[in-house]
């Protein structure tokens, strides 16, 4: 089922209405609607309003991700979006993006702007050494006709590479909580490895989830941080394979 709330952005000068490029995130959520309203406080000084897919009716463990995404983009475009902001509940952006967005969407070209992806290991540290330091998303784009989405079904791109993207860097931040609490850490490893036994959808595979060899961690630094703040509840967030996986 879709939700959406979407921002009255028209204001009026003399006769003439002006607006400006409407920018709409998009999420789904399941195993983790409880984490849907502090996501949209998060969002809510970014964007001109949300569009959610309520997956909670679902069979099986996992539904399709592409399906899900086509569903998110088509209502993005009719709700009117010039540019797509795709988040999950997990994730909150750092407060300097809503200071940003206003020049990040400024453009007509077709650009796909990169977050820096920080695995945070508590509310206010992340991981950096190896890949986890290297972690880019681009999750902010402009729309384009729904109708050319491609992806594979696991960690695909939210648009095609036959578009033409040029993918840039904001040099913000997007933090994902999941990988606070230790046994989402294994829960992912184990999910993933169910979902994608034979590493086709991910070369590296998944061991590294849980892998804390070498760690090394940075806190967030002053100014950089997100609203509002997490206070982890220790649930799962996804289905549980890990008792299965142990078996």
């Amino acid at each position: 089922m879709i939700t959406s709330h979407i921002k009255d952005r028209r204001w009026r000068r003399g006769r003439f209405f002006w607006t400006r490029m409407r920018t709409i995130a998009v999420f789904s959520y399941r195993y983790d609607a409880h984490l849907v309203p502090d996501l949209i406080a998060n969002l809510d000084p970014i964007v001109d309003g949300w569009i959610a897919f309520d997956d909670r009716q679902a069979q099986g463990i996992f539904s399709s991700e592409t399906q899900r995404r086509h569903l998110l983009l088509e209502s993005a475009r009719d709700a009117g979006a010039d540019w797509i902001l795709a988040v999950d509940p997990d994730e909150r952006l750092e407060r300097a993006t809503a200071d940003r967005i206003g020049q990040l969407t400024s453009r007509h070209q077709r650009i796909a702007w990169g977050f820096h992806f920080r695995e945070m290991y508590s509310s206010t540290d992340y991981r950096i050494d190896g890949l986890w330091g290297a972690k880019m998303q681009h999750r902010l784009f402009r729309a384009y006709d729904p109708g050319r989405y491609r992806s594979q079904e696991l960690h695909g791109l939210w648009y095609p590479g036959d578009l033409g993207f040029r993918e840039k860097d904001t040099s913000l931040n997007l933090y994902h909580l999941k990988m606070i609490e230790p046994r989402r850490r294994y829960g992912r490893l184990a999910l993933y490895k169910h979902l994608d036994p034979k590493h086709e959808m991910q070369e590296i595979g998944y061991d590294y989830l849980a892998d804390e060899t070498d760690a090394r961690f940075e806190r967030i630094p002053p100014g950089r941080g997100y609203h509002p703040p997490h206070v982890d509840d220790g649930r799962m967030w996804m289905a549980d394979l890990t008792a299965e996986t142990e078996g």
